[in-house]
């Protein structure tokens, strides 16, 4: 398994924001973590990547412990966060060059891996814009070939498509897809939108701080008794 969370509790004040969660994402796995707004998502995914510390629980990424190892766990790391968090005064290669700088990946062999990360999203023609200037579906592409620039075995995607016109949306689920099966790169994919969850390899569905399902998509409409996986998974989170 890329990744592992076992039994992670964090509290947000007087709130349960997690509930004992578990989950785990095997390599070139796409999991769609599927949940209403407030379900626990974005607190999980900041776990993962530092940002917070677990109350309790444990989360491995390749073998390290968040919370014990964090540099080699973060190292292993990609992740498109639900807040845009491009530099929009630097151009599109820039904000690229900046990451691969930060984990310490050579010029040569980073502009290599920029110039093919940004033909890959069809934006090689945007490279020395600056991403001000960008739609809002090529800044998110920008974000997501930002992230990909180091290589990493796991992706958390984090609400990245919300607000983004459809053919953008479908773009990126795509690539992020075909990724994961070329490159074997496990995937979590955060989301409320039960459109992008139908054709995950498994889904895990949260709603106030707890994993409330985990399986196939066929699986959760059967057990809800229902005739659409938006119908299961609104009987499910209610």
């Amino acid at each position: 398994m890329v990744l592992n969370v076992t039994s992670v509790c964090k509290s947000l004040g007087n709130r349960r924001a997690l509930d004992s969660v578990s989950l785990h994402v095997a390599a070139g796995e796409f999991v769609t973590l599927l949940g209403p707004n407030g379900a626990g998502k974005t607190t999980l995914f900041q776990i993962l990547s530092g940002l917070f510390i677990a109350d309790r629980g444990n989360a491995v990424i390749c073998g390290a412990d968040i919370g014990i190892t964090p540099i080699k766990a973060l190292s292993q790391l990609g992740i498109v966060f639900q807040q845009p968090a491009l530099d929009l005064d630097l151009s599109v290669t820039a904000n690229l060059q900046f990451q691969a700088d930060l984990h310490g990946i050579a010029r040569k062999e980073s502009k290599q891996r920029i110039a093919a990360g940004l033909s890959r999203f069809g934006l090689a023609e945007r490279a020395h814009d600056a991403a001000r200037i960008l739609s809002g579906g090529n800044r998110r592409k920008v974000e997501l070939a930002r992230a990909l620039v180091t290589h990493p075995r796991l992706l958390l995607m984090d609400e990245a498509t919300v607000g983004i016109d459809p053919a953008s949306r479908a773009q990126i689920i795509a690539h992020v897809k075909t990724l994961c099966k070329e490159e074997q790169m496990a995937v979590l994919w955060a989301t409320h939108l039960v459109d992008e969850a139908e054709s995950a390899d498994r889904i895990i569905v949260m709603a106030r701080g707890r994993v409330q399902f985990d399986g196939l998509s066929a699986q959760l409409v059967s057990t809800q008794d229902c005739a659409s996986l938006t119908d299961a998974f609104l009987r499910l989170t209610e």
